[in-house]
């Protein structure tokens, strides 16, 4: 079990890694078992397709869970994962006063 530290700051592009990775290794794999150079092709391009759809559905999932969060929380979060303030967001101020008054 990897340990929080452990962890890939961005496990979709890992996995693209691992994709792009098998996209190569399986069709030098049937050329050198003796299939034709065409299938091994046409299973490279099979591959390269699925390894496409999975990212964009992978980065389809990141961004919907990361709507809810923003939903559960009420604001957004910065990169380092800190929220924002939000005694900065502006708006009335009582007795019609501004700031510098």
């Amino acid at each position: 079990m990897p340990m929080p530290s452990d962890r890939s700051p961005d496990p979709v592009s890992d996995v693209m890694r691992w994709g792009a990775f098998s996209c190569a290794l399986v069709p030098f794999v049937l050329i050198i078992s003796g299939v034709s150079w065409a299938g091994a092709v046409g299973t490279a391009a099979g591959l390269a397709a699925v390894t496409c759809v999975c990212r964009a559905l992978l980065r389809q999932s990141e961004r919907t869970a990361a709507r809810i969060r923003v939903r559960e929380t009420g604001r957004h979060r910065d990169r380092n994962a800190y929220l924002g303030s939000p005694a900065h967001g502006g708006g009335r101020h009582p007795e019609g006063r501004t700031p510098v008054d």
